[in-house]
């Protein structure tokens, strides 16, 4: 059928295409139109436009023109009283009286265009968006943002509020659409690129809209046709293809949701009836229609072209057809359901504005998306007949019977505050993956493994798989043969010794296959597989001379390089994934079911698989609202997740790291060390790479998420987290080393590299702090220096900056450390248990050299021991000869830019090193000297045994790097001869006593 041609009328001067806005007012009697050629907002009367009244003045009540720049979009408020809102490419938003047309108040926190504007359904609140970082709400009580949303990567140029109040829906230039519950104020769904995208085409945009009964949302598709998805689920409902050529690019539904209008940029409009998808009605225009309004109470459409030319299209469904506003869904009714029982009459509640059991109107006929294949086959040979619409109830009412009782029940059971408990849990618990992997495609290889050692590709056949494995580097790994895969291995592991593959159930029996296959090994047959009845492998993992599987049924099954089995563990929930690293096996599993927000509850557990024993476990932190979508190890041991949000979290050290990544990329984690994460770039949609051609490792700089700070000098913050997160972490290592009674010798030059490092990152955020007059915070700075070379830096840094009252401070800083390292030193010279640090061990080893401190240029000689007596004259000559031999190697020390540690820091075979809290090297080592024995001032020392229970120590002052390495070698070699003579005169009159 065909209408009868609409006419249309200019209200805006247009020299070419641009985007135009029309509304109608809260009860159809006036209509108002703007476009983004002009500045003007006309309020025009309904009933003079309808009557095709000469000129556009007949009709006109009031003209706007406030804004600098062309008006975007326009927004009516609900209600008699309602307000008139508008947008502009001058990047305000106002607010006016209606249909008066009197400015009310400015929102001017834009600063882009606006796109975009919505009112929800009370009127209480208003979205608007568009070029800017963001959705704002906006109360209208007070005309103040209340809440930003963000998620958008492109213009958001379409926005509907879910008539029910619970969710907002927008889409941007990109054609991505976003649920957002206005309950929690977050992102609960992302439907990525379903719409069509216009590239620069400002003159229209991508829209979407909400039934009457806010069950579906209508999205112009990518093929020229309208696509409906459903409100919960976010899952396609159905599609309405008719006769467009070209995308949609304006959508709109009738009060009673049985009908939809659609423009195209084919200059045609479509009438849709909903309940047989197919179009009733149509018009071809001049010009492209860019925005649609149908008429609050009435069978009339409102539009306007791209050259500002608008028109009402009066009686647009025939008469004989049901009326556009039969039936409209009342969304506040406390009535019951038709097809509900009578004993669910009492537990009937209002619907609220986050409540869970929606109204469901009987007189909607368009059908559920169970129903709706079978509706359009009946409709399609048997019209609009009553016999029809009586069978469709039939079917549907059970449908809307049990859709309603199973909401009701998941009420019951959910527990939540007051703002979430009464939703409907929507958000699904993520289901387990293995790192590196691919999904399968057909007749295509994709990855079983990929990680920083090698790959593992497969490519799927007739009967057979083909599976063949790649090592990065040739050199570091055997040349292995393919391998004809029988059993359809969808997951796997590798690591230097072998490698392990897992498939899904399948056959008769539902059975999965575990197979692990070595590189290499001396035995002819040590390759091994596992079958699980009935019990599915969800993830794979490998170490040191171990293989891990876990099932479906929550079991963690370890096994040897060999093929026994271990271990048998039972997981908390069902595993999400699982890595592993030399003897540690990390397993990452649910502990729940998801949150209301639709955040994911994730526990995570590290085994030794060598000692047998559990050493972490907790929970595994992600950002709200993402996924895990790697996990696993870095090179050094430390165990690390990536999140859907590029964010990096390190396990249990409390910190969190960013990947600076860039628009419309995704990034597939293959590995990362210390500072970088390495991965492969995919391009939207893809979220995960192709075998052939091979892909390329793109290197991602890890940084911190700080707050924009007031010095402007983020790199420099960013460093200085990084280098104090590596120097806890192989701190947290020397400790663990020191406890198991191991050397940490070869950590402490890396050690000592980091405070380095870190000392002049702080000097120059020192220097940026100065520039900037942020003197308080230039001192704090100041006390992390660990270094007296660095400390008399800065102090010449303020000195030629010529800041006096900093100088003072940190010189103050210096002297108090100087002070506190002379208090030490004097104190743990004497063999006392008050001068002994607590975690000291005791040591029964011979006593060592003599300890030198520098300090400020000035060599102290000090002795760890008494002088030497009668009894321990020989031991003299001795201890000179080590102290040689020591001061030799701190003199190599000191030529490779080392800390100046004392000949004492060498420890000794059964000697002790550890460092005290200001990063001195503290040696422990044995008094040898016999009970009875005197000191130098001739008083009586106390006994061997008590000297072994309380050690004496060496602490070594960390400011001691600040002299050249000449001044080094010499002020060394002198103090070795000083010591010599004075060990001559004490040693010739004893001599000279015992032979008497």
């Amino acid at each position: 059928m065909k209408g009868r041609t609409v006419k249309l009328r200019e209200a805006h001067k247009a020299g070419s295409p641009a985007l135009c806005s029309a509304v109608w007012g809260p009860g159809g009697q006036h209509v108002v139109t703007s476009s983004a050629a002009d500045t003007d907002i006309l309020i025009h009367d309904a009933a003079s436009v309808l009557a095709g009244g000469r000129g556009l003045g007949s009709s006109l009540i009031a003209t706007i023109r406030l804004h600098k720049d062309g008006v975007t979009a326009l927004a009516v408020a609900p209600g008699p009283s309602g307000s008139l809102a508008s947008g502009s490419i001058d990047h305000s938003v106002k607010f006016y009286n209606f249909p008066e047309g009197e400015f009310q108040s400015n929102v001017a926190r834009f600063v882009l265009p606006i796109r975009s504007l919505a009112f929800n359904k009370k009127g209480t609140l208003l979205a608007a968006a568009g070029d800017d970082d963001g959705i704002k709400l906006i109360a209208t009580i007070d005309n103040t943002i209340s809440k930003v949303l963000k998620g958008h990567k492109g213009s958001v140029t379409g926005l509907a509020f879910d008539p029910r109040n619970d969710y907002l829906a927008s889409v941007d230039s990109f054609g991505t659409v976003i649920y957002w519950d206005l309950c929690i104020g977050g992102e609960v769904r992302t439907l990525t690129r379903i719409a069509p995208t216009f590239r620069s085409d400002y003159s229209v945009r991508n829209v979407l809209c909400w039934s009457p009964d806010g069950q579906t949302l209508a999205v112009p598709g990518l093929r020229n046709n309208v696509v409906l998805y459903d409100r919960d689920t976010g899952e396609e409902v159905f599609t309405l293809n008719g006769d467009h050529e070209q995308p949609v690019c304006s959508l709109c539904w009738s009060p009673n949701g049985r009908y939809l209008a659609s423009a195209g940029l084919d200059r045609q409009l479509l009438i849709w009836d909903v309940k047989s998808m197919l179009d009733i009605e149509r018009q071809k225009f001049d010009e492209v229609i860019c925005s649609l309004a149908w008429k609050p109470d009435g069978n009339a459409l409102l539009l306007i072209d791209v050259m500002g030319k608008f028109g009402i299209w009066e009686s647009v469904i025939p008469s004989n057809m049901k009326s556009p506003i039969e039936g409209i869904p009342d969304l506040i009714s406390t009535k019951v359901p038709l097809f509900d029982d009578d004993d669910d009459v009492n537990d009937e509640k209002p619907s609220t504005s986050c409540g869970l059991e929606d109204d469901i109107d009987e007189s909607l006929d368009y059908p559920t998306p169970v129903n709706h294949m079978r509706l359009k086959r009946k409709t399609a040979f048997n019209g609009d007949s009553d016999d029809d619409d009586l069978i469709h109830q039939v079917e549907l009412s059970k449908r809307i019977k049990d859709k309603h009782k199973g909401r009701k029940e998941d009420a019951g059971n959910e527990n939540g505050d007051s703002a979430t408990s009464g939703r409907m849990v929507t958000a699904r618990m993520q289901a387990a993956f293995q790192p590196g992997s691919t999904p399968p495609q057909s007749g295509m290889r994709s990855f079983l493994a990929y990680n920083m050692l090698g790959s593992i590709t497969t490519i799927e056949s007739e009967r057979h798989s083909h599976i063949e494995v790649d090592f990065h580097d040739t050199g570091r790994g055997p040349r292995i043969p393919p391998m004809t895969d029988y059993f359809g291995f969808t997951m796997a592991a590798l690591n230097e010794s072998g490698s392990v593959f897992a498939n899904l159930c399948k056959g008769d029996k539902n059975m999965s296959t575990l197979m692990y296959r070595p590189f290499g090994s001396w035995a002819s047959n040590s390759e091994w597989s596992m079958r699980f009845e009935g019990e599915e492998v969800k993830a794979v993992a490998l170490g040191t001379g171990w293989v891990a599987a876990v099932t479906s049924l929550n079991f963690l099954r370890i096994f040897t390089e060999g093929g026994l089995q271990m271990h048998i563990l039972s997981v908390i929930g069902p595993v999400v994934t699982a890595a592993g690293h030399g003897d540690q096996l990390a397993i990452v599993s649910h502990a729940s079911d998801c949150l209301p927000s639709g955040d994911q509850v994730l526990d995570v557990n590290v085994f030794n698989i060598s000692e047998g024993t559990q050493s972490i476990s907790g929970r595994l932190v992600l950002t709200p609202l993402s996924q895990l979508s790697w996990f696993g190890f870095s090179e050094n041991g430390q165990l690390s997740s990536y999140d859907t949000k590029h964010r990096k979290s390190l396990s249990f050290n409390s910190s969190s790291v960013t990947a600076r990544k860039s628009e419309d990329e995704s990034h597939w984690v293959v590995g990362l060390d210390a500072n970088n994460i390495f991965c492969i770039l995919c391009k939207s949609p893809q979220s995960y790479p192709q075998v052939m051609p091979k892909p390329v490792l793109t290197v991602l700089e890890m940084s911190f998420p700080l707050a924009s700070s007031d010095l402007g000098a983020n790199n420099l913050e960013n460093e200085f987290m990084m280098r104090k997160l590596h120097l806890s972490q192989i701190q947290k290592k020397m400790k663990e080393m020191a406890a198991l009674g191991l050397d940490t010798a070869a950590n402490d030059e890396e050690a000592f590299n980091i405070e380095a490092g870190l000392d002049r990152c702080i000097l120059r955020l020192i220097s940026n702090c100065c520039s900037g007059d942020k003197l308080a915070r230039a001192t704090e700075l100041a006390k992390l220096l660990t270094l007296e070379k660095s400390m008399k830096g800065a102090i010449t840094l303020v000195t030629r900056l010529k800041l006096p009252m900093l100088q003072e401070k940190f010189s103050s800083i210096l002297e108090e450390r100087m002070s506190n390292d002379r208090k030490i030193a004097g104190t743990v010279g004497f063999c006392s248990n008050a001068s002994i640090m607590k975690d000291t061990p005791v040591s029964t080893a011979q006593a060592t050299a003599p300890s030198m401190f520098v300090q400020n240029g000035k060599k102290l000689l000090e002795s760890s021991l008494p002088k030497p007596n009668l009894v321990n004259q020989q031991s003299s000559s001795t201890e000179t000869m080590k102290l040689e031999e020591q001061a030799g190697e701190t003199k190599d020390r000191a030529r490779k830019n080392l800390p100046a540690f004392t000949p004492s820091a060498k420890v000794t075979k059964n000697s002790e090193t550890k460092r005290d809290r200001n990063g001195a090297y503290i040696t422990a080592a044995a008094d040898q000297n016999q009970k009875g024995a005197t000191d130098h001032m001739g008083t009586k020392k106390n006994s061997m045994d008590e000297c072994n229970q309380s050690e004496p120590q060496r602490p070594v002052n960390p400011f001691a790097k600040s002299w050249s390495n000449k001044e080094q070698s010499s002020s060394l070699l002198d103090s070795i001869k000083k010591m010599k003579v004075e060990t001559e005169k004490v040693n010739k009159p004893n001599s000279l006593k015992l032979k008497m």
